[in-house]
């Protein structure tokens, strides 16, 4: 094994020669977006590997390297590169972990941290971990996000939220099972082939692929009998991970369920919105405000695009883009309030309701304390304020079991059909 390059802090640093030899493994989230973010680092010359694996396995080895009182997505992240760790895939001394690393006061900010810790305390303290920050707060010389990867990866965004949404609309009404699974595959390795090409990513290009998109899955046969419209918000690692919820989507499907999971991309929007809010309320760097103010720009302007083709077809449902999410919460929660998903977690169950998806499963790791505020704790008032919503607040953790989850939620469940039953009747009777 070659000598390992530090920093000054004693940090391994992933090398320019650690490219061309190194396996990194990628944790798993979004299952559609990041099948988009692993092709174009492939593309990039990274040898990368998306993290497929679950099981209790994973939880008990989480258990044995971190602190049962820190946040459960760390505990799994951290026990899933573990478990694969010590599979036998993969050669030690050539492998090398990527998490991203946000900066702000959740304790998001600190896994990084806790992972090194955890593979010292494995003995696998030559494995380098890199920090995907769009904040510059660690660099390694052989990784670096250029303007390209991070445009191609915004138009992964678009397309995920895309796929996702529609396949959302679709699954539990096609009339040919699995059709809209089979569609999402075709589409993501089109369009995997195209970014990479340099294709399908810019603002001129994205209208055309999209709209094309919508098209196609229009077209897939429904039989639209009425369902409960579930919408699913939180944590982001419990809402959109399907291992960290217990494959929660899976479950309400199996109930009957229409199931509704905000995109990614009204979260992108967040936290770049909390950088130019918080110059503008306590100062900072003018050139930072501007290209905050230019990211901004360019991914509103992406996700009017996905609002514009989404439209042209009338089958779907098309979520509120992020300025009028935003208004939503005026008056109820302070934008101030940005640490985790912030009052954007609050504004998802109010755009939820709204919409006809007033049924909801707030996702939360037990002991987190943004969620529990943001919320738990604004439960009482969006009931209120919208007394058709029917919230039901499910902590994940390693002590908590699915059977206990899953009749919480069977629970919210048999409120719903007993609420779209009387929607039902009220037609007939009048």
């Amino acid at each position: 094994m070659a000598e390992l390059k530090r920093d000054k802090t004693g940090r391994i640093l992933f090398t320019k020669e650690m490219k061309k030899e190194y396996t990194i493994l990628c944790p798993m989230m979004l299952p559609i977006h990041f099948a988009f973010f692993v092709s174009i680092f492939r593309h990039e010359g990274y040898k990368a590997e998306l993290l497929t694996t679950s099981g209790q396995n994973i939880v008990q080895e989480g258990l044995k390297y971190v602190h049962n009182d820190t946040c459960y997505p760390a505990l799994l992240v951290i026990g899933q590169f573990i478990d694969a760790l010590k599979s036998g895939k993969y050669d030690l001394d050539k492998t090398a972990l990527i998490i991203t690393q946000t900066g702000g006061g959740c304790r998001a900010s600190n896994y990084i941290h806790l992972l090194r810790k955890a593979l010292k305390k494995a003995g696998m303290s030559q494995i380098p971990v890199i920090s995907l920050n769009l904040s510059g707060m660690e660099h390694n010389p052989g990784f670096h996000l250029s303007l390209s990867m991070i445009h191609r990866m915004v138009a992964g965004i678009v397309y995920g939220d895309a796929l996702m949404l529609m396949a959302n609309q679709l699954r539990p009404y096609e009339v040919n099972a699995g059709e809209t699974d089979r569609l999402v595959q075709k589409w993501t390795d089109k369009l995997c082939r195209k970014i990479n090409a340099g294709k399908a990513c810019s603002t001129k290009e994205v209208p055309g692929e999209l709209k094309a998109m919508a098209a196609e899955f229009a077209k897939i046969p429904v039989n639209r009998v009425p369902r409960v419209k579930v919408g699913i918000v939180g944590e982001i690692y419990v809402k959109y991970a399907p291992f960290a919820n217990n494959h929660l989507e899976e479950f309400l499907a199996s109930q009957g369920c229409e199931v509704n999971v905000p995109g990614l991309m009204n979260f992108v929007l967040f936290k770049i919105d909390n950088r130019i809010e918080d110059i503008k309320l306590y100062g900072g760097s003018r050139v930072k405000s501007r290209v905050a103010q230019m990211l901004y720009d360019y991914v509103s302007k992406l996700q009017q695009i996905l609002h514009d083709a989404i439209a042209t077809q009338p089958c779907f449902e098309n979520p509120a883009l992020y300025p009028e999410v935003k208004e939503m919460v005026k008056g109820v929660i302070g934008y101030g309030d940005k640490m985790g998903e912030g009052w954007l977690l609050t504004a998802e169950m109010i755009e939820l309701t709204r919409a006809g998806y007033e049924n909801i499963v707030c996702a939360q790791p037990f002991g987190c304390l943004p969620n529990h505020v943001c919320g738990k704790g604004m439960i009482r008032k969006i009931r209120e304020m919208y007394p058709q919503s029917n919230i039901v607040a499910i902590d994940y953790d390693p002590s908590a079991t699915r059977v206990n989850q899953e009749n919480r939620v069977k629970l919210m469940l048999a409120v719903a059909r007993e609420n779209l039953a009387n929607k039902n009747q009220a037609p007939a009777a009048e």
